[in-house]
């Protein structure tokens, strides 16, 4: 069953995480199908802009940690993949959030071209408690979106964020009303769907274009960052916590 749904309607490719029993954690099967569903619409004519949401009351809690824990097919496309394809992405994409953002649910949104939150929503990146970094290019469009100490404290403390201090910060551009969040956000990508698709992709290229590789260098950065570290010390308790409902405790781990 397909864990990931795009449906194209006046010119607006809506593409939705659809694995709510699991809060639309990542896991590999839903990074794969995320990777072609942006390959897709950059080659559907008749889609001029994506917005990506989720089903259910999360917009994504993240990595699948139980996932983590036990074997899983390797994926075809990995989190190197799908971020490639979401730089490389040549039309507006915008972030419709519309509940949870933990870990990748939250970083995305410095991959987006436009975030919109809905007003209940929280947000997380929470990768010093699983002894881990941060991913998704958010080591580098974070303080470009926030500044050096916002994205410092957002990156490093784990703190649980309101999307009201997510807009201050400049993490969203606004913040919608729960009820009927995503027609709000279809009318404003409505305004983006109607302009010629030539002149969006040009702006969006002289936007990009000049950080599309710097991007590219931080994700590959993160990504050894996220392999040295998996597996360590701090990792290994931070999933025997997960796993046994409990506060990681990393106050007899050695620094290193």
């Amino acid at each position: 069953m397909a864990v990931v749904r795009v449906e194209t309607n006046e010119g607006i490719a809506t593409v939705t995480l659809d694995r709510p029993d699991a809060l639309n954690a990542f896991c590999g099967e839903l990074m794969d199908e995320l990777c072609e569903a942006f390959l897709a619409v950059e080659a559907d004519d008749a889609a001029r802009v994506l917005v990506l949401t989720g089903a259910g009351r999360a917009f994504s809690a993240g990595a699948d940690l139980k996932a983590m824990s036990s074997s899983q097919p390797t994926p075809r496309f990995g989190l190197e993949g799908l971020l490639f394809a979401i730089i490389d992405f040549t039309k507006p994409f915008i972030v419709a959030a519309n509940g949870l953002g933990v870990g990748i649910g939250c970083t995305i949104c410095g991959l987006a071209d436009m975030t919109f939150m809905a007003r209940s929503a929280r947000f997380r990146c929470p990768f010093s408690t699983l002894g881990l970094t941060a991913e998704a290019a958010s080591t580098y469009t974070f303080p470009r979106l926030m500044g050096h100490q916002a994205a410092s404290w957002t990156l490093l403390s784990s703190e649980w964020l309101s999307a009201e201090r997510c807009q201050a910060m400049g993490l969203a551009l606004e913040v919608f009303d729960d009820e009927g969040f995503m027609q709000s956000v279809t009318a404003e990508a409505a305004k983006l769907a109607a302009l010629p698709l030539a002149s969006l992709r040009q702006t969006k290229e002289l936007l990009i274009g000049p950080r599309r590789e710097e991007m590219k260098r931080a994700v590959r950065a993160e990504n050894a960052g996220l392999a040295a570290l998996t597996g360590g010390p701090a990792n290994r308790e931070a999933l025997r916590a997960f796993a046994e409902k409990r506060d990681p405790d990393f106050s007899s781990l050695q620094a290193s």
